[in-house]
């Protein structure tokens, strides 16, 4: 039995405790959706007011230089490329994920020519398969092989025709966290590209894409790392394909020399020939603000404590409501998942209105999984301790049985 003696003591003795005061938290809100919109830090607000009252209304047109807003975009994959593993140079923040997907898919193409095949999960955000049909239209033969549809498993995709293999490091759905390691290594071996999509690993744990061997990867920068709602996105490429990395949307900021205003492009000889056109100035200083949250930040205690958030909301959902048809559809394993817990139930959407209702914001998707997001930084032990009573609750009273007929709402 889990006491509130035994939670005290876990949140007196947490080394990342201080790191909540620096997020706004609105009062009596346990917030458990991290892994959909983080949550608002004070220096991300402070960067916005600034931009925005400063740089934009008294600057003007001069912040492009005087603030650097033209050199966002490099400055932040730098900043961001501490976080995922990335030396500098090998990550620049721009456009949204969608975007990005599309731009590294056709890049592995043109860096594996001859092959004619991509592999990918059908259990993937649906966002990175849909930019894989647009990909696929674009070149006449190419095939998209499935995880879940074509085979059990990647590994039994792989052959001497697949070109690269797009996968995501912690699955959306139930959060299982794959060995980017071990999987980029067999990979290889079947001469493809590794493409990791890092939009639920990101600030959640501590990834190391050169350590791993990655070659290509995307992420989005609004979970776990706070950016804001629809803050851009990001690309990494090794520094060993950057030279010949091949895009489509050869707009003028990948430009080498953007000012010149050639006729003709000429691709940037850096990371830079990743971007298109002008980026959401506002948001990326958002975005700056958010980053500088993460400069003392240790991604060991990080990852340590994510592991112990989930495993205690394991424990305690598992204890307090047992017998209410709650069913883990997370890996049980702390090593094998993500910051993320979810458990399936047959009135998911309803019991999670509920819940929200009642102060513990988690998120549904369908058909009948609920979602529970760890954001290190800002939670408390005793904050799982009172979402699981609170679930507890709601399942014990049946009040959620009355939201079965209301419509589902337009975001879930």
């Amino acid at each position: 039995m889990i006491t509130l003696a035994d939670i005290a003591e876990l949140d007196r003795a947490d080394p990342l405790a201080a790191f909540r005061n620096e997020f706004v938290i609105p009062d009596g809100l346990i917030y458990l959706d991290g892994n959909s919109l983080g949550a608002a830090s004070r220096a991300a607000l402070a960067a916005v007011e600034k931009a925005s009252r400063e740089e934009w209304a008294n600057s003007l047109i001069a912040s492009w230089n005087d603030a650097g807003w033209f050199t966002l975009p490099s400055r932040l994959g730098d900043r961001l490329g501490r976080l995922i593993g990335a030396a500098a140079g090998e990550t620049v923040v721009c456009d949204t994920v969608s975007v990005n997907v599309f731009k590294v898919m056709e890049a592995a193409l043109a860096l594996r020519p001859g092959r004619n095949v991509i592999v990918a999960e059908a259990s993937s955000f649906p966002t990175d398969l849909y930019m894989l049909e647009g990909v696929r239209g674009r070149h006449p033969g190419l095939q998209i092989r499935l995880e879940g549809v074509d085979a059990p498993r990647i590994e039994d995709l792989l052959d001497a025709d697949v070109a690269a293999v797009l996968v995501n490091h912690v699955d959306y759905r139930t959060g299982a966290l794959r060995d980017m390691t071990a999987f980029t290594a067999r990979i290889h071996e079947a001469g493809a590209l590794a493409v990791w999509d890092l939009c639920h690993s990101a600030g959640a744990l501590a990834v190391d894409l050169n350590g791993a061997g990655a070659d290509l990867a995307v992420g989005c920068t609004y979970k776990y790392l706070n950016g804001g709602p629809g803050a851009p996105a990001f690309v990494f490429a090794a520094s060993r394909h950057i030279p010949h990395l091949k895009q489509p949307l050869t707009g003028w900021w990948a430009h080498a020399r953007p000012f010149a205003f050639d006729l003709g492009f000429e691709a940037d000889p850096g990371i830079r020939r990743m971007l298109c056109g002008t980026q959401p100035i506002l948001s990326m200083r958002g975005l700056e603000g958010a980053l500088s949250v993460w400069e003392t930040v240790d991604l060991a205690e990080l990852r340590r404590k994510s592991m112990a958030l989930t495993g205690l909301f394991i424990d305690l959902v598992e204890e307090k409501c047992a017998g209410h048809g709650l069913e883990l559809a997370s890996p049980r394993a702390a090593e094998a998942r993500g910051s993320q817990v979810s458990f399936l139930h047959e009135g998911g959407y309803a019991i999670m209105q509920e819940v929200i209702a009642r102060g513990v914001v988690g998120d549904f998707r369908r058909p009948n999984l609920m979602r529970f997001g760890f954001a290190p930084l800002y939670l408390s032990y005793r904050n799982i301790w009172d979402a699981a009573e609170t679930l507890r609750q709601v399942l014990a009273d049946d009040t959620w049985r009355a939201r079965q007929v209301e419509a589902g709402a337009l975001v879930t």
